[in-house]
C-alpha cells in the first residue's frame, strides 16, 4: 500500500494517474476530498491535515510505501510525517525535493529542500530522492496576462533552463515508488530542451497564433510577481529573487538524461506541452501575422 501527499496537486495528480494505470493499491492523503474530484476513485480518500500530526497514523496504517511532497518553507511537516512513517512501518520514503539543492553554497530556494532531504536520510528507512528542474507548468503563470493581452515580464534574460513536464516527474516516482533498484538514489530530473523565458513565450506565442510581448522585469516586485502574481512572504520572494539573479548568469543551463535513462524515452516536449494546454493561454484576438 502506497500513501500520497500532495496528490491533488500539479505533480500528485499526475502521479495518481500513473499508478492507476500500474494497478496498485493506494491511498491519498487530502485535507478536503472535493478537491480531489476528477482522480481515478481507486485512488482511496484518506482525510487529514499535514498541519495536524494526529490525522498521519490512520493514514499511514498499513502503507509500506510514501511518497512524499509539502508545500511552502518549513521543515515540520516533514519531520513529523517521517517520524510517523518510521512509527508505521513504512519500508521506503519518496521524497520530491529540488535540483536548487545543487550549489555551494546552495541557494535560500534549495535550503529548505536540502534540511528535508536530510531528515529523510537520517530517519535510516530506504528512500529515493526526486530533485526535479523548473516545471512546464510554471508557464501557466503567464496565462492571465497572456489572455489580457498584456506584457509579460521576464526576470532572467539570457538565462537557460529545461523545463520538465510534471507527467514525467510523476512517471519516475511511479517507478521508483513500484519497482527495486532505486533505494538511495537522487535523481534530477529535467527536460531535454534549452529556453529563455522569451523562447518559451515564443512557442507559446505560436501555438496560440499571435504575438506576445516581452519586457525585462524592472523591479523586484516585478519579478517577484512573474512567479507569484499574488505576491509572495518575505522569505520566499527573497530566495525567489536570489534564484532569478543566479538564473540570469546561467546561459547554458543545467540538464540531465536521467529520464530518457529511467523511462526509456526522451522527455516530453514543450511544443507538446503548449499544445495540451493550449485553451489555458486562448484570447480572443483575432490572430495577426508577426
Amino acid at each position: 500500500m502506497i500513501l500520497l501527499t500532495g496528490a491533488t496537486g500539479t505533480i500528485g495528480r499526475e502521479l495518481v494517474h500513473a499508478l492507476a494505470a500500474r494497478d496498485v493499491e493506494f491511498r491519498i492523503f487530502v485535507r478536503d476530498p472535493r478537491r480531489a474530484d476528477g482522480l481515478p476513485e481507486r485512488a482511496r480518500r484518506v482525510v487529514g491535515d499535514l498541519d495536524d500530526p494526529n490525522t498521519y497514523a490512520p493514514a499511514l496504517d498499513g502503507a509500506d510505501r510514501l511518497f512524499l511532497l509539502v508545500p511552502g518553507i518549513g521543515l515540520d511537516h516533514t519531520r513529523d510525517m517521517v517520524a510517523a512513517a518510521r512509527t508505521a512501518g513504512v519500508g521506503r520514503i519518496v521524497l520530491l525535493s529540488s535540483y536548487n539543492v545543487m550549489g555551494d553554497p546552495i541557494p535560500a530556494m534549495g535550503r529548505w529542500h536540502h534540511e528535508r532531504e536530510s531528515i529523510v536520510r537520517a530517519a535510516g528507512l530506504p528512500y529515493t530522492i526526486l530533485r526535479p528542474g523548473g516545471l512546464m507548468t510554471n508557464a501557466l503563470e503567464w496565462a492571465p496576462v497572456i489572455r489580457a493581452g498584456g506584457v509579460v515580464d521576464d526576470p532572467t534574460g539570457p538565462g537557460r533552463y529545461a523545463p520538465v513536464d510534471p507527467g514525467d516527474i510523476a512517471a519516475v516516482a511511479a517507478m521508483a515508488l513500484t519497482e527495486d533498484g532505486h533505494d538511495g538514489m537522487e535523481y534530477y530530473l529535467t527536460g531535454d530542451e534549452m529556453f529563455t523565458i522569451a523562447d518559451q513565450i515564443a512557442v507559446i506565442a505560436a501555438a496560440i497564433g499571435h504575438d506576445i510581448d516581452v519586457r525585462e522585469a524592472a523591479t523586484p516586485e516585478q519579478a517577484v510577481a512573474s512567479r507569484y502574481p499574488h505576491g509572495a512572504p518575505p522569505a520566499l520572494a527573497a530566495a525567489i529573487l536570489e534564484g532569478f539573479t543566479l538564473m540570469r548568469r546561467d546561459t547554458t543551463g543545467f540538464r540531465t538524461d536521467t529520464i530518457e535513462r529511467l523511462l526509456g524515452r526522451r522527455p516530453r516536449n514543450f511544443t507538446d506541452w503548449c499544445t495540451r494546454n493550449i485553451d489555458a493561454f486562448r484570447t480572443n484576438q483575432t490572430a495577426r501575422t508577426p
